[in-house]
Parts: structure tokens; sequence; C-alpha cells
């Protein structure tokens, strides 16, 4: 897809969306090096600063790789963007069916290979949500993501960290004023111990119990409309 020169408005932004296009559409493969700042700036139709800001944006989001003294490579060819806007048009039934999946197995995993710091952490995280309240999003969110970390899988904890994100705001666009019931601690408690001794089954049964509730609240509220 050739480029074409960008309009007065946004200009950033349409040279983020044009390299994005490039990139996604296989212009330039994994490890390539992309054409300089005075190249682009030159098919665009735009000043340095506008495409060094666009670039700026596409390293953020992962896509492109500054070298110093070397240029800008292409980091990934998969847009995020693309998955965040995918998100975006999802049910909460749907999203939070998604969290299942990833939190039992990760579950699962953490119940093998977690080690002293992860207990240490998750019990931590327990004892917060006791102390702050039930409804605290925040330690809740910091449990969930102990459990994840404790897969001591790197791929793993780096998608549910962008994951996580976007269940919260699915959630509170598809809620509004209505509420979700209070965090079940027992039911942290269960799966911190299932963790603890090893057991992956029962740590996969206690993710998947601990957000049962969320889900047929869910479905409730879809249901009354």
């Amino acid at each position: 897809m050739a480029l074409k020169a960008a309009g007065r408005t946004s200009l950033v932004d349409s040279v983020v969306e044009q390299l994005r296009a490039q990139l996604t559409e296989g212009e330039w493969a994994v490890g390539d090096r992309i054409p300089t700042e005075h190249e682009l700036a030159e098919q665009l139709g735009v000043g340095r600063n506008t495409v060094r800001e666009a670039v700026r944006v596409l390293v953020h989001a992962g896509l492109l790789e500054s070298r110093q003294g070397n240029g800008t490579f292409v980091r990934s060819t998969a847009d995020p963007a693309a998955v965040l806007r995918g998100m975006r048009h999802a049910g909460a039934i749907d999203v939070l069916e998604l969290r299942v999946a990833l939190e039992a197995e990760a579950a699962r995993l953490a119940a093998v290979r977690r080690d002293t710091s992860d207990l240490l952490r998750l019990r931590a995280a327990v004892a917060t949500l006791r102390e702050e309240g039930d409804r605290d999003s925040d330690a809740d969110m910091a449990f969930h993501l102990a459990v994840v970390e404790a897969t001591h899988n790197a791929a793993f904890a780096e998608v549910y960290r962008f994951f996580s994100t976007q269940v919260h705001e699915v959630l509170v666009r598809a809620l509004g004023d209505r509420e979700m019931p209070p965090v079940d601690i027992d039911a942290h408690e269960a799966l911190v111990a299932a963790i603890e001794a090893g057991d992956p089954a029962g740590a996969e049964a206690g993710a998947r119990e601990l957000l049962r509730l969320p889900m047929e609240t869910v479905a409730a509220l879809d249901a009354a409309g």
C-alpha cells in the first residue's frame, strides 16, 4: 500500500494510522528497518517532527523499536490496537468467559510453579482485601495479578496485564450504575490454599469458583436489561 500525503488535521494521528497499516499489511517484516524520518516525511508531505512523534507512538505501542545510531526497526506486526478495538465491542459475558479461561489456567500453573515469594505476595494481597474492604478493586486486581505472575510465564503475565484493564472498562460500561457483588474473600483464601498445597486441579477449580458469582451476576443483569 502506497503512503499518501497526510491532510492538514491531526497530522500525527494520520501518520500513525498510515504507518500502522503498512506494518499490519506486511509492507515491512519483523526485523526490517523502516525508512528514515526524512524519507517518510517526504513521502507523506509532513514535517520530520510529525514523523518523529508518530514513530514514538508506535514505539510505545510495541510495533517499532528505535535503536540509537541504527534507525527504527519493526518489532511486531501484530497491532494491539486492533485487539483493543475488538475487546471494546465484546459483551461483558464474552469478556468474563475469557477471563475465567485465563485465570483457571494461571491458577493451575501457579500451583505447580509458585515459590515462597509468590505465596507471601498472595497472602499479603488477601490480607489487604480483608483490611481495606471487599470492594477494593485495586486490591482485588493485585491479587489476581499475583496469581498470574506465580506462573513464572512472562508472556502470560504481559497478556493478562493488558487484558485486565480491558475487563474493567468493559464491565464499567456494561453495568453502568449497577454494582457487582462484594468480592468473596473466602474464595480467594481457598484459591491461595490450593496453590500453596501444590494442587493444580484444586487451584483451577478454585479460580473458576471465585469467578462464578461475577459471571452469574452479569448474566442476570444482562437478562434484566
